[in-house]
């Protein structure tokens, strides 16, 4: 079960949020579960069930009973497993649970029986508390933000259980400890230093002899509870290089602590656009981080489409600007009900986030509908007034790819403003020139305004004084 859910974000993950997948087009997931692959004369692969959905607000308990009660059942009735893949995120919240990953792991650990090997793959952005770790036997997480080794990431997790299980070395030590450090994904690229080298070391770790696997996660920082911070676990079979490896890393990274920065350039959203309209940089790009719905933001704040249309030259069309996925079904509809071509006056945005603050207010519209498609099964609706196009989304959906704007050509702009935090791949070589708007939204970059409140203190950059001499001793799950 695998989300990334945002605590200040409005919005409730419910089992429509899901894409569930089950049988033979589970096992289509991926691509070592296949005859081709070495691993298919060594073991028999069982699809249970799995179920992913767009990062959003926290989990609603009874979809989180369903989908925990299914896969469940799909262990017991598939019993006995010698080992079980365990595809999931790490930053999951359930409403009215702490710690929903260790809540979900201890239903399955109990529904396994201790004598199957569970190995999890992870997002760097989970969280790792001792409940939900002691649960698992092997676990790693992705080592590149952005995530171009995520299905990596799973073929290593699967690769490392059977290896295990063929060769009857049984389960290895865990070397276990949490770094107080809670910082936003985009501080965390590893494109830039520190993080870079961080995660580049990972690989040397596992090469030791007696080590099996090491992962850093970063944490997810739009979570409020005591879980939610820096961890490092080491696993082989080498119990005192483990812990030593760990320590190493652990202090690493805290040490570190002061050194990370954003992926890019940063301003508050005026500063932004008046920068990338005076730019000959084109297209530019601009982040609205602070709305990301890939880390959890609603997807319908309009905060940035009216400091868009406040520009003199956007509004007046001396320059031009792509602002894709603000979440509005009932604008969308609209502008079917209207058609291609028809003018049309709308109120746009903070539907979900109705009464958040000011930034949550929505924005007035009048302008042409220029485009009307469906992308990824969602209905979209681009609207044009003076030189700033907004595409509507019925759906939160992110555009992380060229194929993402169907008909549109982000290239044809002067200004694309997508709700993302680090670019993505496609969006990353796109862009002649990029800056990252620090807006508001559920998914602030600003941690210091958002009003954690549960999270264990101290910890950093909440706190940056009085822990010099920090605790960071790795334990032995």
């Amino acid at each position: 079960m695998a989300i990334e859910s945002s605590e200040f974000c409005p919005h409730r993950s419910s089992y429509e949020d899901f894409r569930v997948t089950r049988g033979a087009d589970l096992l289509a997931r991926y691509t070592w579960t296949g005859p081709d692959d070495p691993m298919a004369a060594q073991v028999e692969w069982v699809p249970l069930v799995h179920a992913v959905s767009l990062p959003g607000g926290p989990v609603v308990r009874e979809t989180f009973d369903r989908i925990r009660a299914e896969l469940t059942d799909r262990i017991r009735d598939a019993a006995p497993l010698d080992g079980l893949v365990y595809d999931i995120h790490g930053a999951m919240s359930v409403v009215g649970l702490t710690d929903a990953e260790a809540e979900l792991t201890a239903a399955v650990r109990e529904a396994t029986g201790r004598d199957t090997l569970i190995s999890a793959a992870m997002d760097l952005h989970g969280n790792v508390s001792h409940d939900f770790a002691r649960h698992l036997d092997l676990l790693t997480a992705h080592r590149l933000a952005p995530h171009e080794d995520a299905w990596e990431t799973r073929e290593r997790a699967a690769r490392k259980l059977v290896e295990r299980l063929v060769t009857g070395a049984g389960r290895p030590h865990r070397a276990w400890v949490q770094v107080p450090v809670l910082l936003p994904g985009e501080k965390t690229s590893t494109r830039l230093e520190p993080a870079k080298s961080l995660y580049g070391s990972l690989a040397d770790v596992e090469a030791l002899d007696g080590v099996t696997d090491a992962a850093i996660w970063v944490g997810y920082a739009w979570a409020d509870e005591p879980r939610c911070r820096a961890a490092v676990v080491v696993t082989g079979d080498d119990a005192e290089l483990c812990l030593t490896q760990a320590g190493m890393l652990a202090r690493g990274y805290w040490d570190a602590r002061r050194e990370f920065a954003f992926v890019g350039p940063t301003g508050q959203a005026d500063e932004c656009i008046a920068k990338a309209v005076a730019s000959t940089a084109r297209p530019f790009l601009i982040s609205d981080s602070g709305d990301n719905p890939t880390a959890g933001g609603a997807g319908d704040l309009a905060h940035m489409l009216g400091r868009l249309l406040a520009n003199d030259d956007l509004a007046a069309g001396r320059a031009t600007a792509l602002h894709p996925g603000l979440h509005d079904p009932e604008a969308v509809a609209a502008c079917f009900a209207a058609g291609t071509g028809a003018e049309i006056t709308l109120r746009v945005g903070g539907h979900v986030s109705a009464g958040t603050g000011p930034h949550a207010e929505p924005c007035e519209l009048t302008g042409e509908i220029v485009s009307l498609q469906i992308l990824d099964g969602v209905r979209a609706a681009a609207v044009r007034q003076g030189g700033v196009t907004v595409v509507l989304t019925e759906r939160r959906k992110p555009f992380h790819t060229r194929a993402d704007f169907g008909e549109l050509d982000p290239t044809g702009y002067d200004l694309v403003v997508v709700k993302i935090g680090y670019l993505e791949p496609e969006l990353y070589d796109m862009a002649a020139d990029w800056l990252l708007a620090l807006t508001p939204g559920g998914v602030d970059q600003d941690l210091l305004r958002l009003g954690h409140r549960h999270v264990d203190r101290p910890l950093y950059p909440f706190d940056d004084e009085g822990f010099e001499e920090v605790e960071l001793a790795p334990q032995l799950l």
